[in-house]
């Protein structure tokens, strides 16, 4: 995960010497989430609501553009255990996750009729303080990875300074490795729209 974030930096450094267009500011927004399982033991519940704050770039070529992000994203998510549990329980409580991660996306796009954006790329995901609530003392933890890898693709409105981005994501790679002692594959599906402003 080290070597894709400093390749994310070598190629932003790189092309910048080349593009037509340079443009930078803060970029914030909101996300429908929902976890995703792998596993048939585990029952995902209905999406919840998250939000992002940080900034992003974009180095314009002529009707084509590379938007790198830095973005502090908070969601969480919910889920049952359809299968008996350690101790006798029946494991039919719902649970409750919070992600705090640390979101790098790199945005590879299209602009079309001077205003109108198509685009999609990779997101690297650093986990900064993820955790799981103990709703019955049934499940003790989970064991989340400290780095996830995923893609996002969507459809952007330039209005003037102003940037309106509506994008799916979805992980390529597994957020946790077993919770409460099961083993699973869960995974983050996300709609995002989010509003930035180019300061210059």
């Amino acid at each position: 995960m080290k070597k894709f974030i400093l390749l994310f930096a070598f190629l932003g450094l790189g092309l910048s010497a080349y593009a037509q267009e340079f443009s930078l500011g803060p970029k914030f927004g909101l996300s429908s989430t929902k976890v995703d399982f792998e596993k048939n033991n585990f029952i995902p519940g209905d999406a919840e609501t998250g939000y992002h704050v940080g900034l992003f770039g974009r180095l314009a070529f002529g009707g084509f553009y590379m938007q790198p992000e830095l973005l502090y994203t908070k969601t969480s998510g919910t889920f049952q255990i359809n299968s008996p549990q350690p101790g006798g329980s029946s494991g039919s409580n719902s649970f409750s996750e919070n992600f705090n991660r640390l979101d790098i996306p790199l945005m590879l796009g299209v602009k079309l009729f001077k205003f109108f954006r198509i685009q999609a790329g990779p997101i690297a995901s650093i986990d900064i303080n993820s955790d799981l609530k103990d709703a019955t003392n049934t499940v003790q933890n989970a064991d989340f990875n400290s780095a996830t890898l995923g893609y996002q693709a969507g459809l952007g409105l330039d209005i003037g300074n102003l940037l309106i981005d509506a994008k799916y994501e979805s992980s390529l790679s597994s957020l946790t490795g077993n919770i409460g002692g099961l083993e699973t594959d869960q995974r983050i599906n996300q709609f995002i729209l989010s509003v930035g402003f180019k300061l210059f």
